[in-house]
């Protein structure tokens, strides 16, 4: 990331709950990097971002709301927050994640691929983030 001059802003948009929103949040996501001239990891975000949204459609969003992503620059990495309305706080799974079935193994990858990820709160509802570094 280049921060010769000003740090680059925060970018953030809602998004509905609906399907569309998981690839609508990864274009964000992608436009938001190329503007601040990430190079290193993207792939890394792009999926995690991915993750973060479909897991805020799946278990977070309530029918009629939404959820807000934000991308905010910070020395040498980006932060990723997923802001949602719903209950509840989430945790990597203990099962064996190679048992056959569908999700669960969304948090898995955030947790392998971040430096650093976690929940915080917010009323109503949590920000779910995650950090990573040498972009």
């Amino acid at each position: 990331m280049n921060t010769e001059t000003q740090p680059p802003s925060p970018r953030e948009r809602f998004y509905r709950r609906e399907r569309r929103s998981v690839p609508a949040a990864r274009a964000f996501a992608r436009e938001a990097l190329t503007a601040w001239d990430v190079r290193g990891r993207v792939d890394d975000v792009l999926l995690c971002v991915s993750e973060l949204a479909t897991n805020a459609l799946v278990h977070g969003v309530p029918p009629g709301r939404g959820f807000l992503l934000r991308l905010v620059p910070c020395a040498g990495g980006v932060r990723v927050e997923v802001h949602d309305s719903g209950d509840g706080v989430p945790a990597v799974p203990q099962a064996d994640v190679r048992e056959p079935g569908e999700g669960g193994r969304g948090l898995l990858l955030v947790s392998e691929l971040a430096d650093k990820w976690g929940v915080g709160e917010r009323e109503p509802g949590k920000v779910v983030w995650f950090e990573v570094g040498g972009v």
